[in-house]
């Protein structure tokens, strides 16, 4: 079924325990650090459901819809129509919402279809049914799978006689296991239903308490988040601050007390290896990145049109420099562009009656995004000049009569209103220059890993036969003459 965005916002009120430094809060759609990001994922919600938008965003199978994030593709036009899906709700958060629910709904549809790689039958077994529940359900699901900094130095815990803070099983049963302990970082989680606990980074063999895959609903006891200072609560209104006001997703710490997780939520257990390799022995890592790429591209879209706009409230737009700027940033957003459609056209076949995206080209963007987002925000900032400095603190100078008199009269270009360049730069720093900025700024660069990381994805996948192979038949052409 498809969830409204009443439907979602009301699932949210389920006694879920969330701290800001001291406070405690259980209902983030009430509350002013949290309310109106929730309602811009109801809106989200609406957008899915809405029956004008079927024919992109659901799909019909045995009667009932489903959100397209959960189509499990056989054909080129499958690839290409989640890709669509994934770029029509991007568009509407204006690809701010690295975490929206589209994205681990890929992760799971993915590993649905090759669940031979988990640890047993059961396990797969597990998996289906999960696939089933959440795409019923129309569940927004998050992952925390990194173990806190700290606790990658096993060595200084020892040392101090303290226990490591990485989350473990420290028990189990007939009815399940038991976690205690700590993962990061879960992304839009005071937004989502669900967190999926698991590993993306290698564990020793001796790790296997720590190699638990499971998903568990932020509802249940035991669990809490400690979320990021709120940039939401911090902005003073949609005119001053267009973005951090509503499209804050956040970032949570998730803790666990003694919690009791259920066998048939269980993915993998005791098995470090395995823990890390699902996602990149089946298609999950790349359709979860896939989506990645597509919500990176309509961030970069908003910066490309923020750059052209500056350029023309600034009278820059004709002058040469500034057009090869602009011709540059326009290149850059083609050359992305390109990359993703490559990923349905070359798509790969996994031998079952499933397609994947092309998973190397699907990497070459990943680096792409990770490598140059600084880099266009740094182009796009150098555009805006001192504008951003020149515009009054704040809105309210728009409601004194006098003074709006006399800001309308020396702030105005002669292509432009002062309200509206004021509205424009206000922008441009919500996006570049603010808190809430410096946030995005640094989670494009690390959201799939440091960058030697996401190098590695491509290094792997490469097909290094072939290009060495090149170079020796050129090689056997020749010799010693």
């Amino acid at each position: 079924m498809l969830k409204t965005g009443r439907e979602h916002l009301e699932s949210l009120r389920d006694g879920r325990v969330i701290y800001i430094g001291s406070e405690r809060i259980t209902d983030v759609t009430a509350h002013p650090a949290f309310r109106k990001t929730a309602q811009t994922v109801g809106m989200l919600y609406d957008i899915k459901a809405d029956p004008a938008n079927a024919g992109v965003m659901s799909y019909e199978e045995g009667g009932e819809r489903y959100s397209t994030f959960f189509l499990q593709p056989r054909t080129r036009e499958d690839l290409a129509r989640r890709t669509r899906a994934h770029k029509f709700w991007s568009d509407a958060s204006y690809g701010l919402f690295g975490r929206s629910a589209d994205h681990m709904a890929s992760w799971i549809t993915a590993l649905a279809m090759q669940p031979e790689v988990l640890q047993t039958a059961l396990y797969a077994d597990n998996m289906r049914r999960y696939y089933d529940f959440m795409r019923t359900n129309d569940t927004f699901l998050v992952y925390a799978v990194l173990p806190p900094q700290a606790a990658r130095d096993p060595d200084f815990y020892a040392r101090e006689n303290i226990p490591i803070p990485t989350l473990r099983v420290t028990g189990e049963d007939d009815n399940g296991v038991t976690l205690n302990g700590m993962k990061m970082l879960a992304t839009s989680a005071v937004f989502a239903n669900e967190v999926w606990i698991g590993n993306v980074i290698p564990l020793a063999p001796s790790q296997t308490k720590e190699a638990i895959t499971c998903a568990v609903p932020i509802g249940t006891p035991g669990v809490t988040l400690w979320s990021r200072k709120s940039f939401e609560r911090d902005a003073t209104s949609l005119f001053d601050n267009p973005l951090s006001s509503r499209f804050d997703e956040t970032d949570s710490m998730v803790l666990f007390d003694n919690v009791k997780i259920p066998w048939e939520r269980v993915f993998v257990h005791d098995d470090p290896i395995r823990s890390r390799e699902i996602y990149h022995k089946s298609a999950a890592h790349c359709f979860g990145n896939h989506q990645s790429n597509v919500r990176f591209l309509s961030k970069l879209q908003l910066l490309v049109g923020i750059a052209s706009k500056v350029a023309q409230s600034n009278n820059a737009a004709e002058i040469p420099a500034v057009r090869e700027t602009l011709g540059r940033l326009a290149a850059m957003e083609a050359n992305l562009a390109g990359m993703i459609a490559g990923q349905s056209m070359d798509y790969e076949e996994l031998g079952n009656g499933y397609v994947s995206f092309n998973r190397r080209y699907m990497y070459a963007a990943l680096a792409w995004c990770t490598d140059n987002y600084g880099e266009i925000c740094s182009i796009v900032r150098e555009l805006c000049g001192g504008g951003v400095f020149q515009m009054p603190a704040d809105s309210s100078v728009l409601n004194d009569p006098e003074l709006r008199k006399t800001f309308e009269t020396y702030w105005r270009t002669p292509t432009q209103s002062s309200v509206q360049r004021m509205k424009l730069f206000k922008l441009a720093w919500d996006l570049l220059g603010s808190e809430f900025g410096g946030r995005h700024l640094q989670y494009e660069k690390f959201y799939a890993g440091p960058a030697f990381l996401v190098r590695g994805y491509s290094y792997r996948e490469a097909p290094w036969a072939r290009f060495d192979s090149i170079v020796d038949a050129l090689m056997d052409q020749y010799d010693v003459a």
